[in-house]
């Protein structure tokens, strides 16, 4: 039972299907094939946004890192929320590839920014002077790390304290496809029309094997991003087997089905910890479930072999109650789902 990231789980078979048809005969290199075309048009279609300009990367360290170097200079300041990817996971990938941008990083409850809380930051960042860089961007992710979801008012909300600032608005969306079958919204509601300059849309986390799309709603955002995605080493000479795995899940709302079944697999997990006797962290509103449970529940799962992460300090040891961390994919079989669910009700 693997419940430690949906980056353990499969590629969905349409996209090995997809990428089949990529192999087909010579294309031109370099994202120049009939197949990259068509994707940037299904994706463009997908948010509603026909000027939008869309590449397409193979990690999603490389999206953000590049998007953020793209939207700050050396000497930028980039404000994120304390729990923010960018910030935990990256390896320092946003200032390594914007040759030093300072991450300003913020408090807020559930993994969410603070509008009142950015507004002040923003407030302070544009006295700073010389001293302390200048304010660049804002960058927020949807879903959180913590699983919870921006909505439509919360996104615009964040968007109107950034854009009064000046600046763009970066949304990491890893899961943003989890975001939006949560929410029911239509891509384009919970992106450019709330406010959003650029996105990274996931794939990897949600049946691709290897791919993100980095969009631009704002096309003047974009100048010069082919020579820094070049630059990085993320032009592909073979770029069309990006490009079906993203038109996959794109071109016929593969994306929101595979988001929902694993955010109803996570809804079965909540339940189940309520149900016996643990508290959740932060509401479960996308594939992952954060969670209090028992050291005694946590040794049957472990003794189950359930595989998870303690979180957010990653070490169980001597602590009870414990915090875990549990994330659903499209392909997390029902019977693990179930099983777990079982121990973590008290009946397993």
């Amino acid at each position: 039972m693997n419940f430690a990231s949906d980056n353990v789980r499969s590629a969905h078979p349409d996209v090995f299907r997809a990428m089949e048809r990529a192999n087909d005969g010579a294309a031109r290199p370099y994202g120049g094939d009939d197949i990259t075309a068509e994707a940037i048009e299904a994706i463009r279609d997908l948010f509603e946004a026909p000027e939008a300009v869309v590449r397409f990367v193979s990690t999603g360290t490389a999206a953000n890192a590049l998007v953020c170097a793209q939207l700050s200079p050396s000497f930028g300041r980039i404000y994120c929320h304390a729990d923010a990817h960018i910030e935990t996971s990256e390896c320092a990938a946003p200032e390594f590839f914007s040759h030093g941008a300072k991450l300003v990083t913020l408090p807020g409850l559930d993994g969410k920014l603070d509008p009142e809380i950015l507004h002040v930051a923003l407030q302070q960042g544009a006295a700073g002077g010389l001293n302390e860089g200048r304010s660049a961007m804002v960058s927020i992710t949807n879903a959180t790390e913590w699983g919870t979801v921006y909505d439509i008012p919360e996104v615009q909300e964040l968007a109107r304290e950034t854009h009064a600032a000046g600046l763009p608005l970066h949304m990491d969306g890893a899961r943003f496809s989890n975001a939006a079958a949560h929410l029911g919204a239509a891509p384009a509601d919970l992106t450019w029309r709330a406010g959003v300059d650029a996105l990274c849309f996931g794939g990897t986390k949600n049946g691709a094997m290897a791919a993100e799309a980095v969009v631009f709603f704002d096309p003047a955002l974009a100048e010069g991003f082919d020579y820094r995605r070049k630059q990085a080493g993320h032009v592909f000479s073979k770029n069309r087997f990006l490009a079906a795995q993203m038109l996959a899940l794109a071109g016929d709302g593969l994306w929101r089905r595979l988001a929902t079944d694993a955010n109803a697999k996570a809804q079965v997990l909540a339940a189940a910890v309520v149900a016996g006797g643990g508290r959740l962290l932060v509401p479960a509103q996308s594939n992952a479930v954060f969670a209090e449970i028992s050291a005694a529940t946590h040794e049957r799962a472990m003794a189950a072999d359930a595989e998870y992460y303690p979180w957010p300090d990653k070490t169980a040891a001597g602590i009870d109650p414990i915090s875990i961390r549990l994330v659903c994919a499209w392909d997390t079989p029902d019977a693990e789902v179930e099983a777990l669910a079982a121990i973590l009700r008290g009946q397993g």
